[in-house]
Order: structure tokens, then C-alpha cells, then sequence
């Protein structure tokens, strides 16, 4: 077998965080569940491990609790033809072909199709709105220049880039929320043409939060609508976190990725006395990182102080003390992009294929 399929395989008795770690390692969202011996178990895919975790936070469970009674797989009888219509049809990134329960090889996404195309597997028309007016503190001095949303990753600023991705999920309007350097931002996209999707503005005269100034549009927006920062790529099918928002009748839904961090010493445990109580060695945590992205509802908007200072996470307590429901949906770390460091924003370029030394 080839190294790059063994490449995907994972134990099926590793665990749900291993999953994510060897998912982040090699960036993929599908893998190959085989036993000790390599042989062909099933496939687990980040869905799997993301309703899992919805039900379940228990990162510590065997992934063998995630696993889907059914997969989709092709058979030895199959034509390459017939193959590539199944993956087409349903948007897998590869395809195990078995001959009964052995695996003979696997067909991958980019060796079929010449331009990698989108696995987005729904269209959605939903508005998105991007808070694009901070002043960008912790990118400085390149923020003195340019706007946070302007900096590059690869060919284009990052606000590009959010907005581009959006628009292959099928959302075409786009508000902005400008404020530092508004000019510039407006300036970019006023010279680009020919685009499948609408952007209009709306500025705060002061720094406003995360959310504040999200109490200006409130007659503007009559629908569930998504609410973006600047600074952050999220790889991820849009309209599964939207699924998720409707189906478990959230009022607000905000993505987190899943932060695994080890303290690589041993540990004590002690009783009141300062007693030894164990000995950890090791330790690790997991925590639920927010990334960024959110989906609301538009009710949501009435209870946006107007001209405050106001971040999202001020409306999620806000929701919460009145016993209204905000939806976790998890993600694999790997497939949150973040620019609003520089470390990160190195570690941005480096998955577009840029290296800048800072």
C-alpha cells in the first residue's frame, strides 16, 4: 500500500483526540480506521467526531463511539467511472475501494478532477456580516499602514479571502463594519470587478466591541445571518454549522476549535493538608477555543445596547441569564486560520506557501 494512504490510517483503538491530532497532521477530514494489523476497519470523518462531540464532550472516548454504522465505500466491481461519480455525488476528498472486507486501494479527490473544487455539500444564501473596524493593536506597526483586514495571506488580504470562501457556500450579500481605515477597505474592493456577490458598509464612530456596533443595522437584517471576524480563516462546510444552528433551534451558534495542551512535567494532586494526594504525569487539557464565527438570529439585535461598547460575548451571557440557548459547534484546530498574531499569522502563510520573517 502506498505511503500516502497509510498515511491516513488511524488505530481504532486510539482515542477521539487522536483522531483530531492525526487530522490536523496530515489535513485531512476523512481517514481509514484499520486494526493492529492494518486491516480495513471503516472511515471516520471530521462529521463524525464533530456530532460526537456535540452529544459528548468526552475528547477520551474511543473513536470506535463516533463511528457510523454505514460508509460510503466502492467495490473492486466498480468502474473508475462509477467511482468518480460516487465522489462526486457525495463530495468525499477519497474513496476506499475492498474487495470484500480488504482494502485494494484508494482513489483520491485531487487525482480526478484538474481544479480542486469545493466539498461544500449545500448551498446556502444567507448575509454575512464581517467586523472589520478594529484597529488591529497586536499587528502593529504594519496596522499603522494598512488595515487589519487588508493584510495579505498569499495573493489577497484576508477580508478577501473570508468573503470568497462565503461565496462558494452560496452567500452573496455582505456587510461590513468598518471603522480604522475604512477608506482603504473600500478603496480595494471598489477596484475589483466582475464579482458574484455584493458588499455594502456601515461604520462605528468610535470602538464599539466585537458586537456593538451590530445595534446600527438591526432594521437592515430580518433573517439568521452569519457574523465573521477579520482576522480568521475557518475551513469548514458552512452549511453544517447551519444544520446544526436550525436543528437545535439556537439562538446563537458559535464555532470553537478543539485546543489540546499538555504540561510536560508530572503533576501532584494534594488534599487540603498539602498532602500527596496521586502523581499525574504529563497532564493533559482540552479546551474549546472560540473561534471567531457565529450565526444568530436576528431578534438577537434588539438586545444590542445602542452606542456602547458591547462584545459577542456579552450578548452570549446576556442570552444565557435569560435561559435562551447558544450552541457550541466544535472543529479541529487545523482548520482555524487565524491572523490576529504574528505567530499565527506566520503559521497562516505557511499553509498558503509564504514564509516572511518577522
Amino acid at each position: 500500500m502506498e505511503s500516502r494512504v497509510k498515511d491516513l490510517f488511524i488505530l481504532s483503538s486510539s482515542k477521539i483526540m487522536d483522531v483530531l491530532k492525526k487530522m490536523d497532521a496530515i489535513g485531512r477530514r476523512l481517514l481509514i480506521v484499520v486494526d493492529s494489523d492494518e486491516n480495513y476497519v471503516s472511515l471516520i470523518s471530521i462529521g463524525d467526531i464533530q456530532r460526537y462531540l456535540i452529544k459528548s464532550q468526552n475528547f477520551k472516548a474511543p473513536l470506535t463511539e463516533a463511528l457510523r454504522d454505514v460508509v460510503r465505500v466502492a467495490s473492486v466491481t466498480n468502474t473508475l467511472q462509477e467511482i468518480n461519480a460516487m465522489m462526486l455525488q457525495y463530495r468525499v476528498e477519497f474513496m476506499p475501494v475492498l474487495d470484500g472486507k480488504e482494502l485494494t486501494k484508494v482513489v483520491f479527490w485531487d487525482d480526478l478532477f484538474s481544479s480542486k473544487q469545493q466539498l461544500q455539500q449545500k448551498k446556502l444564501d444567507l448575509l454575512v456580516v464581517i467586523m472589520a473596524g478594529g484597529m488591529g493593536t497586536r499587528l502593529r506597526p504594519i496596522t499603522y499602514i494598512i488595515p487589519k483586514p487588508l493584510i495579505p495571506v498569499g495573493d489577497k488580504p484576508i477580508i478577501q479571502r473570508i468573503v470568497e470562501q462565503f461565496s462558494e457556500a452560496g452567500c452573496q450579500q455582505f456587510l461590513f463594519s468598518v471603522g480604522y481605515k475604512a477608506n482603504m477597505i473600500k478603496a480595494y474592493f471598489d477596484e475589483l470587478t466582475d464579482l458574484p456577490y455584493n458588499i455594502d458598509y456601515f461604520s462605528e464612530s468610535k470602538p464599539m466591541g466585537t458586537a456593538g456596533s451590530l445595534s446600527l443595522i438591526k432594521d437592515r437584517i430580518d433573517s439568521t445571518f452569519f457574523v465573521s471576524n477579520c482576522d480568521v480563516i475557518i475551513e469548514q462546510d458552512y452549511s453544517e454549522i447551519y444544520d446544526y444552528h436550525v436543528e437545535n433551534k439556537n439562538e446563537l451558534t458559535a464555532v470553537a476549535f478543539v485546543k489540546n495542551l499538555q504540561i510536560p512535567y508530572g503533576t501532584f494532586e494534594v488534599t487540603s493538608g498539602n498532602v500527596l494526594k496521586s502523581l499525574v504525569e504529563k497532564p493533559q487539557f482540552t479546551f474549546l477555543v472560540n473561534a471567531g464565527l457565529y450565526i444568530l438570529e436576528p431578534h438577537l439585535l434588539d438586545e444590542i445596547p445602542k452606542d456602547e461598547f458591547f462584545h459577542i460575548t456579552h450578548l452570549m451571557e446576556k442570552i444565557i441569564q435569560r435561559g435562551g440557548k447558544v450552541g457550541v459547534f466544535p472543529i479541529n484546530e487545523g482548520a482555524w486560520l487565524d491572523i490576529g498574531q504574528w505567530k499565527e499569522y506566520q503559521k497562516t502563510l505557511k499553509r498558503y506557501g509564504e514564509v516572511i520573517d518577522i
